[in-house]
C-alpha cells in the first residue's frame, strides 16, 4: 500500500522518495515519511548541481541530511580534507561552526555556508585564543596541541593541531615532556593514561559526551550478554574504563564494520548510532545516546535556503592573518601522524 500511494507523485519525486525508502527503512521511515522529504532533497540536489556545490554531512546530523543531501558523510576534518580536493565553488556543511571554519581554512578560494548559524559547540567556545596565549606564557616552551574541534582564532595559536584519531601519535612524536593539549577535559586525561609525557590540560567538555555515566555502560553490558560497547574519547575517564573501544567517530564506524560481534553499544551522539542502523542492518545498536541541539540546528530548509540565497551570517570568513597561522597548526599535523 504504501509504495501504491506513490503512483500520483511526480516521476522524479517518486523516484527520490524510493531512493531514499532504501536506506531509511532500515530506521522505521515509512514511504509516506520518505514521499513528504522527497520534494526537499529533490530540490536541493538540483540545486546543488547547477550552483556547483556540495554538501558535508558529520555523522550526527539527522538521516534526511546523511542520506537524502550529502555529498560526503563524516567527521569534521575528514569532510573538510575532502571538499578541499573537489572542484567545487560552494561547500555548504551541515555541522557546526567551527567545522565549516576548517573547510574555510582549507578551501579560502570556496564559499563555504554554514546552514544554520547559530550551530556553536560546548567544547569549542570553552576556550578563546587569549586563554592559549596565557597558558603559553604560564608553560613557556611547552608545544600546544589543539584538538580540531575548536575555533580558527584558537587553532591559530597552537604549534599543531590534532583530530582524536591522531592524538596519541602526535603527542608521543613530539620530543617535548610537557605537552598542552586543548582544551577537551576529559580527552586530555584518557590521553595521559596512555604515554609518559606529561599533559596540561582545560576544563573545556563536550554537553553529548559528558552525560554518560559508567553506571548505564555497565547497565548494558548487563542486559546484553556480548555487547560490544565503544565510546568516544571525550567521554569521561570512568566512562572510557568500562568499555571495549575508545576513538573518534571513524574510529567507531571502523570498530562496528570490522567486529565479528552482532550487538553494540555506542557512547556518543545519537546520530551515529541511526547511521550505523541503516548502513549495518544485520547488527543491533543498542543502548542510549545523548543528543547534540547544536547539530540538529541543520535542518532540509535552512540548507535550501543556503543554496538559493544565503543571508550574511550563513556565510563563512576566516581572517586571512588568522587563517595561515590555523592552516600552519593544520598542515604539521599532517608531518607527525
Amino acid at each position: 500500500m504504501e509504495h501504491a500511494a506513490l503512483s500520483h507523485a511526480l516521476p522524479a519525486v517518486q523516484e527520490e522518495a524510493e531512493r531514499l525508502y532504501g536506506k531509511l527503512r532500515h530506521l522505521g521511515w515509512t514511504m509516506q515519511e520518505c514521499q513528504l522529504y522527497a520534494p526537499l532533497t529533490l530540490e536541493i540536489n538540483q540545486l546543488k548541481k547547477q550552483r556547483n556545490a556540495i554538501v558535508l554531512g558529520h555523522s550526527y546530523q539527522t538521516p534526511d541530511i546523511i542520506y537524502g543531501i550529502s555529498d560526503f558523510v563524516g567527521d569534521s576534518f575528514e569532510l573538510s580534507k575532502k571538499a578541499s580536493e573537489t572542484n567545487a565553488d560552494t561547500i555548504v556543511f551541515c555541522g557546526v561552526r567551527f567545522m565549516a571554519e576548517t573547510a574555510k581554512i582549507l578551501s579560502p578560494e570556496k564559499t563555504v555556508l554554514l546552514p544554520a548559524p547559530d550551530a556553536g559547540c560546548s567544547l569549542s567556545e570553552s576556550i578563546t585564543a587569549q586563554d592559549v596565549r596565557d597558558l603559553k606564557k604560564k608553560h613557556p616552551g611547552a608545544p600546544v596541541v589543539m584538538y580540531v574541534n575548536t575555533s580558527a582564532d584558537v587553532k591559530a595559536e597552537a604549534d599543531v593541531c590534532c583530530t582524536s584519531a591522531n592524538a596519541l601519535k602526535i603527542i608521543n612524536h613530539l620530543p617535548d615532556e610537557k605537552i598542552i593539549f586543548l582544551p577537551d577535559q576529559f580527552m586530555a586525561q584518557n590521553l595521559a593514561k596512555l604515554t609518559d609525557k606529561k599533559i596540561i590540560g582545560w576544563h573545556g567538555k563536550c554537553i553529548v559526551h559528558d552525560e554518560f555515566d559508567a553506571e548505564s555502560v555497565k547497565a548494558v553490558r548487563k542486559a546484553y550478554p556480548g555487547v560490544k560497547i565503544v565510546a568516544h574519547s571525550e567521554c569521561r575517564p570512568e566512562v572510557i574504563s568500562e568499555v571495549d573501544g575508545m576513538g573518534g567517530t571513524s574510529d567507531m564506524i571502523r570498530y562496528v564494520k570490522t567486529s565479528d560481534a552482532s550487538t553494540f553499544m555506542l557512547v556518543t551522539e545519537c546520530g551515529l548510532g541511526d547511521r550505523m542502523r541503516a548502513e549495518f542492518p544485520k547488527k543491533q545498536i543498542v543502548g542510549t545516546c545523548s543528543l547534540c541541539p547544536y547539530m540538529k540546528k541543520n535542518n532540509l530548509i535552512n540548507v535550501l535556503s543556503a543554496l538559493k540565497n544565503p543571508s550574511e551570517d550563513q556565510v563563512i570568513d576566516v581572517d586571512e592573518t588568522v587563517r595561515r597561522k590555523a592552516k600552519k597548526a593544520l598542515d604539521r599535523m599532517f608531518e607527525l601522524s
